[in-house]
């Protein structure tokens, strides 16, 4: 398989990378322009936000948005392109299968393939217009699976607490039911040779101390509660009906 087929990506992530600076409002489209042409063709990419960094606040802050954005996924995807140089026989055709097939002492594939798949995806599960309680059939299947959206949100609250850096998930098991789990660092539920139970995320908060300590500081609790208020319903249900 050529190198460049390998680094084709599934619909749910961007290609690329490099570091985005912290940059003026008025010269962050022209800079943006500069990276994009520059990564072209350097393997995976930086996705752009789907909205302002000031569009979340104040539930979270433009500059942690900056900061989180434009360094530390832009470094989670720039160490992925350099450790792919690395990698030898590589047989996953995308993201989500280098995610299935690397084992624990995969280090810098785990971390940093895990750091761009778990950002992708949590910068479009929020939205400026999110908040409230999902409808339709993702509604029907939280309460059938949890029993109600206020148990869900308990259980989801809790995984959100778990000790140190990692990330809390909603997830679609291999039996099409929904489950509330966390995982440690940059982990998720695709890396089967990692976590006990495989599930394909639908819905991810990043519980990492630079997502939310320069608004909150140690208030943990109170940045998850506000991420309620931001998340985009009708984008999980998508991926609730892509995972099926």
């Amino acid at each position: 398989m050529k190198k460049r087929d390998f680094l084709r990506v599934s619909s749910t992530v961007a290609v690329g990378s490099m570091v985005l600076p912290l940059i003026s409002c008025g010269k962050e489209e022209k800079a943006a322009e500069g990276v994009a042409k520059a990564v072209s063709e350097a393997g995976f990419e930086l996705p752009d936000l789907p909205y302002n960094f000031d569009a979340l606040a104040p539930a979270i802050d433009e500059e942690t948005m900056k900061i989180h954005h434009g360094k530390h996924h832009a470094g989670y995807v720039r160490k992925l392109n350099a450790a792919l140089n690395e990698a030898k026989d590589l047989k996953a055709d995308s993201l989500e299968g280098l995610l299935m097939e690397i084992g624990p002492e995969d280090t810098a594939l785990r971390n940093n393939g895990g750091g761009h798949y778990n950002h992708s995806l949590f910068w479009k599960i929020m939205s400026p217009n999110g908040g409230g309680q999902p409808t339709g059939d993702l509604a029907d299947a939280i309460k059938s699976d949890f029993g109600s959206f206020a148990a869900f949100r308990d259980e989801f609250t809790a995984a959100a607490g778990l000790f140190g850096s990692g990330w809390a998930w909603l997830c679609v098991k291999d039996d099409g039911k929904l489950m509330v789990t966390s995982t440690p660092n940059q982990d998720n539920p695709l890396m089967k040779n990692i976590v006990d139970e495989t599930a394909q995320p639908i819905l991810g908060l990043d519980v990492w101390e630079h997502a939310y300590y320069l608004n909150y500081q140690n208030r943990r609790g109170d940045y998850i509660e506000k991420f309620f208020s931001l998340i985009d319903w009708n984008s999980v249900e998508k991926n609730m009906k892509a995972a099926g």
